[in-house]
């Protein structure tokens, strides 16, 4: 029988967490009535992660796992998630054991709604203030500016979404936590609900500070996407046309300060900023033109994975 709910869950050195959120996850889970599969996916441990992991999925066929042959993020160990799950409704989690399954038939009943995705809102955080509750509330606050996704927890992994929406997701970078913004430009209806949030009890966070910058160039990466993927022209386009008047002008002052006031032209800087603005302007337009080329190469040629797999169970 198919599967009516996939799960997927990625992991990275983890183990200590695992047993304790299967264990509870399939309690829940087995409450709804109807068949289901979990999919672990291992970003490249180097703990007993995976030997866990094994254990599990050889207990039950319904538990599923895939491996990593080293670490390629969240995002990626999410996308190879979707591609694997069966399900029409697929929920993604953390595995530090944050999340909790028990919110899972609360996000499923929102879903019945009529949304096409329901995001979680970890309204109460429990994590360190510094290093994650306020690099998360500024990367949210930037998210909604840039995006106006009104969604207060873009960064929580545990959502429900019904599978035709990730059917033409493609996911990169850091772009899991831009998921609402991304099925927003397709259209799809989103509701968000606050979801518990427990401490870490084993284990250490995998992210930092760091993690904050590569969110920015992400944002302004998905900014693009939303708007200029398809006509990346329009923006490069008016860029260059925009530095073209700009030195056409700067030129024309250059030019009646020669007539008119008999000023020496040459080392005037009105004829560089003529130049440059120029230059600046056929670069801009050629960019565009180059994007336009990249857009049609991308989506005429076959799809390639963000991730490599060394082995997979059950599936």
């Amino acid at each position: 029988m198919e599967p009516w709910l996939s799960v997927v869950i990625p992991v990275r050195d983890e183990e200590e967490n695992i047993f304790p959120l299967a264990e509870k996850l399939i309690q829940v889970l087995e409450l709804l009535g109807k068949p289901f599969e979990v999919i672990w996916v291992d970003d490249g441990s180097t703990d007993k992660s995976f030997e866990r992991i094994v254990s599990l999925t050889e207990r039950d066929s319904g538990i599923k796992s895939i491996r990593f042959r080293r670490p390629f993020g969240q995002t990626a160990a999410l996308a190879a998630g979707f591609e694997a799950a069966k399900g029409e409704i697929i929920v993604p989690m953390d595995g530090d054991g944050q999340n909790d399954p028990g919110d899972i038939p609360r996000l499923l009943t929102k879903l019945d709604e009529g949304y096409d995705v329901v995001t979680g809102w970890r309204k109460h955080r429990k994590d360190p203030l510094i290093s994650r509750r306020m690099p998360s509330w500024i990367a949210n606050r930037l998210i909604v500016l840039i995006t106006g996704i009104k969604v207060r927890d873009s960064g929580c992994t545990m959502k429900a979404i019904r599978r035709e929406i990730l059917a033409n997701v493609k996911l990169y970078g850091e772009m899991h936590r831009f998921l609402p913004a991304l099925v927003h430009w397709m259209g799809a209806n989103i509701g968000e609900i606050e979801i518990s949030h427990h401490p870490r009890r084993y284990g250490k966070t995998k992210y930092n500070l760091s993690r904050t910058f590569r969110v920015v160039l992400d944002l302004i990466n998905v900014k693009f996407l939303l708007r200029y993927f398809t006509r990346p022209s329009q923006l490069f386009g008016s860029m260059g046309i925009i530095s073209l008047m700009a030195g056409a002008a700067c030129g024309m002052v250059a030019v009646y300060l020669k007539i008119f006031e008999d000023l020496d032209i040459t080392g005037n800087p009105w004829l560089y900023l003529a130049i440059l603005g120029i230059i600046v302007g056929i670069q801009f337009i050629m960019m565009g033109l180059l994007g336009e080329i990249g857009v049609r190469t991308y989506y005429e040629s076959q799809d390639k994975p963000i991730y490599v797999i060394r082995e997979t169970r059950n599936l």
